[in-house]
């Protein structure tokens, strides 16, 4: 072979050995980076901007994508201890054309945490409300989104501010009194009756709770490498002693059942999307809804878990848009493409 050729070959196989040498020294070194980096590359890549609003000394992080237009504009609201991104395999599938913005909840990622916040649901539908007051997103009636402890507060919100929103989309959300507790709530309260707060299944600290966590979450079995089991880990660890106060606050008798309380008082159109598979919340609760809500519909995921966001995007996207296209514009059906 000529020796032309063969230098050519070493010096490309040393270019591109540099690239490959640093992406594996990073996923087994800094897994948590490459998951930061993951995140960056997703919203860059689906055209979700970060911006900063204040309201006083208090800072809102969130992402958005598109102008308020004719169609109303959507916020969404994630679930406890995640972030805005988690609402990044949602965005893949809504068309853009659509105004949409993903906040930081009080405490979480780039939104202020402060140890004299109010991290009650009815502290967190006022820090909610102050950020919509900042955007001025309720200059329109707007499409309230939440799951989980996204989906209490985006129902309390929608009982204490009716004019602001113009519909709602609850996905498995909390805040439900139920006759009968199921396996992963009776686990919490013998945790809590012996005070073992350090052991709450939803703030793991090492990969193996976490694995456990994804498992109790999600109905699909998600085959996560070691490394990014750690990353995720690593990424969590320096925010577990807040999300323990911020659990406990939630699940305090001031708390846990703010939805329950206040979902007659629901008056706009509402969504409910729950995974008929959900070990956290049970899905009986979509039930408990319908009935209180005049105007409520209920679709209910197979062999879908808790973390319907994660395991159903393109199906959770679908629901949303045909819901809004049935509310907003009546005779249009549009599809997703």
């Amino acid at each position: 072979m000529d020796l032309d050729v063969v230098n050519m070959f070493v010096i490309a196989g040393g270019t591109l050995a540099i690239p490959i040498l640093a992406f594996v020294a990073s996923f087994l070194l800094w897994p948590s980076a490459l998951i930061k980096i993951y995140y960056w590359y997703w919203r860059r890549t689906l055209g979700m901007q970060v911006r900063y609003a204040y309201h006083e000394d208090y800072q809102f992080c969130y992402s958005f994508r598109g102008r308020p237009g004719p169609k109303p504009s959507i916020l969404m609201l994630h679930g406890f201890s995640a972030h805005k991104d988690m609402w990044l395999s949602v965005v893949k599938f809504l068309p853009k054309n659509l105004h949409l913005v993903c906040v930081d909840m009080p405490g979480h990622e780039g939104t202020t945490r402060s140890s004299l916040d109010d991290l009650s649901i009815d502290g967190q539908v006022k820090r909610i409300h102050q950020f919509v007051e900042c955007l001025k997103l309720n200059k329109k009636p707007f499409h309230l989104i939440g799951t989980s402890m996204g989906g209490h507060v985006a129902g309390v919100y929608a009982a204490y501010y009716p004019s602001d929103v113009c519909s709602l989309c609850l996905v498995c959300p909390a805040g439900l009194q139920y006759s009968t507790d199921n396996q992963f709530v009776q686990r919490l309260k013998e945790l809590q009756d012996s005070a073992a707060v350090e052991k709450i299944p939803l703030i793991p600290s090492t990969p193996e709770e976490m694995s456990e966590m994804l498992q109790l979450c999600s109905y699909v079995r998600f085959k996560v490498p070691q490394q990014i089991l750690q990353g995720l880990v690593d990424v969590r660890i320096p925010h577990n002693n807040f999300y323990r106060k911020l659990f406990l606050e939630i699940v305090s008798e001031k708390s846990r059942y703010s939805l329950h309380q206040n979902m007659d008082k629901i008056k706009v159109p509402t969504q409910i999307i729950w995974g008929k598979q959900d070990q956290v919340l049970d899905v009986s609760g979509a039930d408990m809804l319908a009935k209180s809500i005049a105007n409520c519909q209920v679709e209910l995921l197979e062999n879908c878990g808790h973390s319907v966001v994660m395991e159903r995007p393109r199906k959770t996207a679908k629901l949303i848009v045909d819901f809004l296209a049935s509310v907003h514009s009546p005779g249009n059906n549009k599809k997703l493409d």
